[in-house]
């Protein structure tokens, strides 16, 4: 006969400053990433400012990656829920800029270089939503085709 198995330890509850000092921590590595990206590969003038693009592409994809893993793999508590604050919401949140993305925008489409300004805004939100996309059907396909 098979012993009986102890019930899983229910994990306790991070307390709210935790969950705040995991959100910050993780957006000011995302930012220092970011910045560092920015200032290795700055955008020329009048075009496409391509490392705003790839970093929020990247990390439109690897958000969605790790959002749909953590839906599938189960309750947002312990561990799980300490991945989606930290890495999702603070370093992934501080890594991707929507604000300089704007701007960015703003300044191409008013400079004299509209064509380029429109086909960045909405290639911009069209690739990222394709990249989150992606990376929720690669965590689905990691768990054996489940939909997160």
């Amino acid at each position: 006969m098979a012993e009986p198995t102890a019930p899983a330890a229910t994990p306790r509850p991070m307390p709210r400053w935790a969950e705040l000092v995991t959100v910050g921590v993780g957006g000011a590595l995302g930012t220092l990433v970011r910045a560092a990206a920015s200032h290795a590969w700055p955008a020329p003038s009048g075009g496409l400012p391509t490392t705003t693009l790839a970093v929020n592409l990247v990390g439109a994809l690897l958000l969605g990656l790790l959002l749909g893993h953590l839906a599938l793999a189960g309750p947002d508590a312990g561990v799980r829920k300490v991945a989606r604050l930290g890495v999702g919401t603070g370093f992934m949140g501080g890594l991707t800029t929507y604000s300089t993305f704007m701007v960015e925008s703003e300044r191409l489409l008013t400079d004299g270089h509209a064509a380029l300004g429109l086909a960045y805004l909405l290639g911009s939100l069209l690739a990222g939503l394709l990249a989150a996309t992606a990376g929720l059907a690669l965590a689905a396909r990691a768990h054996g085709g489940e939909r997160a």
